[in-house]
């Protein structure tokens, strides 16, 4: 399989890479850095969560926020919708676009959102048929797709039957987590494999790295390598689940940019741009930019410069 000439980099940071901070930022704060994740090209910016303030009170200001939010047509804000609760929420704040979350492991399904697989799918499908009814699009993350906290080794199959389900229940697209960052190559092309034979499309999947033991951008190059066109990122490389001990933070999205860049394939993300979203967010966390990219720059060949710094 060929590696695509473009690749989609859809942006976590606002909500995946905050929801686990435990500095809160005003509102305002938040706005600014999705407006600098816009102007970097990202076109697809997941904005917020719609989960109860008690269980993730990062982003308690999810109405607020999406308000706010500066909208046109050339860029997507899905949100995060557990179930009909935060649905009808996410509804009257004017979202078109959202995101379920469940896994291939009961054990971390339960410790993340207190249900059972089962009882993820059946909460999910009447959130899926109303955004269907909106023309909404819809995405559904399978976490612990590589491995989970609690139990080890995720069998492969689990997880190609759990993103078969959301698909029948009316995901568009199915992006596959390894959330804590234990996935090597190798996997990534056992589980495209075994997604393709199965019948989901190439264009119907994603995959959401994280880079706890810095094998980040080796799967991304694999999935490439497999037809994959879609990534997820923080900028930053902020982010992590409360739910997963030892989940380190999300791939950086400059560390991401700078990979297809040099690579030749065609994204739409100015690097000089997310590094100053990155070191944006990082200040306002009160955090070093901690990504590789974000410390060393980017590099102009012709010159052999260093650049964004």
């Amino acid at each position: 399989m060929a590696v695509p000439s473009s690749v989609r980099i859809y942006e976590v940071g606002p909500r995946d890479g905050l929801q686990n901070e435990a500095r809160p930022l005003a509102t305002e704060t938040k706005l600014q850095y999705i407006s600098l994740l816009a102007a970097a090209g990202l076109t697809e910016i997941e904005a917020t969560s719609f989960v109860s303030p008690k269980a993730i009170p990062q982003l308690a200001d999810a109405d607020a926020l999406m308000a706010g939010l500066r909208r046109d047509s050339s860029t997507r804000y899905p949100v995060l919708v557990p179930n009909e609760r935060g649905m009808a929420r996410a509804e009257a704040a004017g979202a078109d676009a959202l995101a379920v979350f469940t896994a291939a492991s009961d054990a971390f399904t339960q410790a993340n959102i207190g249900m059972t697989i089962d009882e993820s799918l059946d909460s999910f499908r009447p959130v899926l048929l109303r955004a269907t009814e909106l023309g909404w699009w819809k995405r559904a993350y399978v976490s612990t797709a590589f491995g989970c906290p609690f139990t080890g080794r995720v069998e492969v199959g689990k997880v190609i039957e759990v993103g078969l389900r959301l698909l029948d229940i009316g995901a568009d697209e199915i992006c596959f987590g390894d959330t804590i960052g234990v996935a090597v190559p190798s996997q990534v092309h056992e589980l495209t494999n075994a997604a393709t034979d199965a019948g989901m499309a190439l264009d119907q999947l994603a995959y959401h790295f994280h880079d706890t033991r810095g094998t980040a951008l080796a799967n991304v190059v694999a999935g490439m390598e497999d037809g994959i066109g879609c990534f997820d990122s923080s900028t930053g490389g902020t982010g992590g689940c409360p739910y997963a001990p030892g989940a380190a933070g999300n791939l950086a999205t400059e560390d991401l940019v700078y990979l297809l860049d040099g690579m030749g394939i065609e994204h739409g993300v100015k690097l000089g741009a997310v590094l100053e979203a990155a070191r944006f967010i990082a200040g306002a966390l009160g955090k070093p930019l901690a990504s590789k990219v974000g410390q060393a720059g980017g590099w102009d060949a012709t010159t052999g410069a260093r650049t964004g710094i």
